[in-house]
């Protein structure tokens, strides 16, 4: 007799960072440990310099790690680079698209570089340009797009692939709140379907209203992590905002006050 799946079963690990380190002048990265579920959002919050998007890069394989390791749906990111990449998506704030072709051009551009045949591609990229309001301009050069169409033309370039581990670099650069809302549904949508999301953003009334866990990275380290309710617990801070969690956790230590003589 088949029994179903318990519901009580670990979730799937979509990546898991060991003793990731990156080291130039300093550490940029030092030794991160990290977990993300199969279906999760997580946010990577710090401040300019924390190490953020050296972290993104070295899990897409477009920096080399020092030490440490990276599995992506258990492949061996170090071992088997070309697998993991080929279930990976990666967005970074300012994408490159080529300007003389339309979106749907584009599309079909990049499915071909990942082999996907012209037919998927089509029905693949006409999808996604209907969910992310572009069907309008889905033949109109990407050079005459404003800047946040851009975005979502390179966003669909991402997912036409269909990753299962979405890796986001500040996405939201330069859309405004609804086309922001059209890219959190269509990320959502991604989510439902097994993939996992990883992003950073300085948007924090964004992390804080679609992350289901946030790590809070601080000179290359993660110095905190959990739902928002679990980040207030480890910095004491009642009911305040996220921001003022991140910013209480970030905060140096006071100095010790100097002793009497």
């Amino acid at each position: 007799m088949d029994f179903p799946p318990s519901p009580y079963a670990a979730p799937v690990c979509a990546l898991e960072l060991r003793g990731l380190t990156k080291v130039f002048d300093r550490p940029a990265v030092d030794r991160l440990d990290l977990r993300i579920a199969a279906g999760e959002f997580y946010i990577l919050l710090g401040a300019n310099g924390a190490g953020k998007t050296t972290t993104l890069r070295m899990i897409t394989g477009l920096l080399k790690p020092d030490a440490g390791g990276i599995s992506a749906f258990g492949i061996d990111a170090l071992s088997d680079p070309i697998g993991a990449k080929q279930i990976m998506a990666w967005l970074s704030d300012e994408p490159m698209i080529y300007d003389k072709l339309s979106p749907l051009e584009y599309l079909d551009f990049v499915a071909g570089l990942w082999g996907v045949d012209r037919r998927t591609a089509w029905t693949r990229g006409t999808r996604l340009l209907d969910q992310l309001g572009l069907t309008p301009h889905a033949r109109a050069h990407c050079d005459s797009l404003s800047k946040g169409m851009r975005q979502k033309v390179a966003l669909a370039g991402a997912l036409v692939h269909e990753p299962r581990l979405i890796i986001l670099d500040e996405p939201l650069t330069g859309l405004d709140a609804g086309s922001a809302r059209i890219v959190k549904g269509v990320l959502r949508d991604r989510l439902a379907q097994g993939c996992a999301v990883i992003m950073t953003t300085h948007i924090l009334d964004v992390a804080e209203r679609m992350a289901d866990r946030i790590g809070v990275i601080d000179q290359g380290r993660l110095i905190a992590q959990g739902t928002l309710a679990e980040l207030r617990t480890q910095a004491d801070a009642g009911d305040a905002s996220l921001e003022d969690v991140f910013l209480s956790l970030i905060a140096p230590p006071a100095p010790a006050e100097p002793l009497e003589a």
